[in-house]
């Protein structure tokens, strides 16, 4: 062997030790995790609801998040809540846009569709109008749960499908929730209608319902295209209804433009989320 060559082979084992020291020890001889185990355990039921309760969770610390005056530098309180209030619309926006009308499209033909959507929109401004004569507090709650409950179904029904994409759709739901579940605190607190102690009893019982829902969604909807779909479908028009009619006018504040930026954020990271599904 010439002098050259064996300079080359020395270089070349040097490269592929450099190369295994760098590999995680699992893929060194041990056993690589089996990810495919954890993600046949989220199709079934427990693993399903467990996920979903995940989802949920995000609400009351929203709620709880409500109670920090701010934590954004050179930000006042008001423009943080304002922007927070602002955050969660671009999320119902981006929940709208890449949840509710897609999963519904796929179930649905386009006239039926379009037709549910819009009766969406005027369903919810009857039961708008109904609230606005017992004070007008609960618009904001009621969209977060048109954007929870529906999404917690459509998770059900895809657990089955893809549990990777269920998996993505549920840390989707979460950081949606957060700002949804702090606007919605404020709004119903502000009111003074519900007692602070019973008012935190209802934001806790909103945490099973998406267990609830994506159980429903699993073993019962999962092949009743027609009924999910139309539930997905009123969903997003009454979302789109109250967005514009509520939410969108409480995160304006004058003299501060800094509160619209969380629109734009909230959207991005509905489409960030989407993407991340494929």
């Amino acid at each position: 062997m010439s002098a050259q060559s064996a300079y080359a082979q020395r270089q070349n084992t040097a490269l592929c030790n450099l190369k295994l020291k760098k590999q995680p020890l699992w893929s060194r001889g041990g056993k690589p995790p089996n990810v495919a185990s954890m993600l046949d355990l989220l199709t079934t039921l427990p693993g399903g609801l467990l996920l979903a309760t995940f989802a949920g969770l995000s609400i009351p610390l929203g709620a709880a998040l409500s109670r920090v005056p701010t934590f954004l530098p050179g930000w006042s309180t008001e423009e943080y809540r304002h922007g927070v209030t602002a955050f969660g619309g671009g999320a119902l926006a981006s929940a709208i846009c890449f949840v509710l009308v897609p999963e519904a499209a796929d179930r649905l033909p386009a006239i039926l569709l379009v037709t549910l959507f819009i009766a969406g929109g005027l369903l919810f401004r009857l039961i708008d109008a109904a609230l606005e004569k017992r004070g007008g507090a609960g618009s904001m709650f009621m969209a977060m749960l048109l954007d929870y409950l529906p999404e917690a179904l459509a998770l059900g029904a895809i657990l089955m499908i893809n549990p990777a994409a269920a998996l993505l759709t549920a840390a989707l739901i979460f950081l949606q929730n957060v700002p949804e579940g702090f606007s919605a605190w404020r709004e119903m607190e502000r009111a003074h209608t519900i007692p602070t102690s019973r008012l935190w009893l209802l934001f806790a019982l909103t945490v099973p319902l998406g267990p609830l829902c994506a159980w429903i969604g699993r073993d019962i909807l999962a092949e009743a295209d027609l009924m999910l779909g139309s539930i997905l479908a009123l969903a997003g028009g009454g979302i789109l209804y109250l967005l514009f009619e509520d939410i969108a006018p409480e995160a304006q504040i004058k003299g501060s433009t800094r509160p619209a930026l969380g629109a734009v954020l909230g959207f991005a990271l509905g489409l960030a989320g989407h993407l991340a599904v494929g």
